[in-house]
């Protein structure tokens, strides 16, 4: 039997409440995934005592840091004064943190790892709307802006808030294996965990929504019609503007140009139908627009550092038998 691992959540005035009970649920999850002494999850604050939320949650915490034995897994979520960090905190997390098998951030936690000198010479990851602050900040840390979460040797960094279930899941498959984690993931109603190098962005919420209606019309009938003819030439007609207009004017409302936009959301339709369906990768790759089940190939590859048939075996729920 493997040994119990004891997950230590560090909380502070301020913290997102999100940040801390998406990761925790994840690993107290693990009773309904059949091992119910998998992990012993505790909060701490520096001095026992209780603290508010940024949403005004009152967190009542297990233990005082103080107290606390080294733990398996370290935990540090995010808030909105981590900028404005408390030295105490930081120094706690300075002498403690290195004895832990793995030290995880969520959201903006990982500046008060950067602050204790945890990730210099490392990779690692936060909120986008962080990302710029930290990287002027923390010239030490090579942050990339784009995943959902980094690992780089025992420190794993996440983007915000719902990427900490992400990263949780994949703590928990680590630990138990796949089945498990899909366990925990349907009882969640997460469905599934995402890959780590997997954009922050969906293709819609990474690009802007046209402030024009013909341009955002056409936004909404791409995302509903990846197997169409999308080329420039196609959409400026369906737009009524000529292809040299429409480019530019589609660019300059949406952020990138049409062919990114049309990339985006195609790779996006065919990760949906991989997690959703049995049809074949050759099937969703017509669906989605792709000439060849190899062009598919091609865009997941270039896009989440994946190919299709490896994405599904992954990242599909097991059927109940199987779990």
């Amino acid at each position: 039997m493997s040994p119990r691992r004891t997950v230590l959540i560090v909380l502070y005035e301020g913290v997102q409440s999100l940040d801390v009970t998406g990761p925790l649920e994840v690993f107290a999850d693990a009773v309904h995934a059949g091992c119910p002494d998998a992990y012993r999850v505790r909060t701490a604050t520096l001095d026992g005592g209780p603290v508010r939320t940024t949403s005004g949650l009152r967190l009542m915490p297990d233990d005082a840091l103080g107290d606390v034995t080294d733990p398996h897994t370290l935990l540090v979520p995010g808030g909105e004064c981590v900028r404005d960090h408390d030295p105490g905190l930081v120094a706690w997390l300075r002498e403690h943190a290195p004895r832990a098998e793995r030290v995880v951030s969520v959201c903006t936690g990982a500046f008060l790892l950067a602050e204790a000198g945890l990730l210099d010479g490392r990779r690692a990851t936060t909120h986008w709307a962080f990302c710029a602050a930290f990287t002027a900040r923390f010239p030490a840390v090579r942050v990339e802006p784009e995943p959902i979460y980094v690992r780089d040797g025992h420190i794993a960094t996440s983007a915000g808030v719902t990427a900490g279930i992400d990263l949780a899941l994949a703590l928990v498959e680590e630990d138990l294996g796949r089945g498990p984690a899909l366990t925990i993931a349907r009882h969640l109603v997460v469905f599934l965990r995402r890959p780590g190098n997997q954009t922050q962005f969906s293709a819609h919420l990474a690009a802007q929504t046209a402030r024009r209606p013909p341009l955002r019309d056409i936004q909404h009938w791409i995302a509903e019609n990846p197997g169409a003819d999308l080329s420039v030439a196609a959409l400026a007609a369906r737009a009524n503007l000529s292809s040299r207009h429409f480019a530019r004017a589609f660019l300059d409302e949406v952020g990138m140009p049409p062919g990114r936009y049309v990339d985006r959301v195609r790779v996006e339709a065919g990760r949906r139908l991989l997690e959703d369906t049995a049809d074949s990768v050759e099937g969703i790759s017509r669906t989605c627009g792709y000439g060849t089940p190899e062009a598919m190939r091609r865009a997941f590859v270039r896009t989440l550092g994946i190919a299709p048939a490896e994405y599904r075996r992954r990242f599909r729920p097991l059927s109940p038998a199987a779990s």
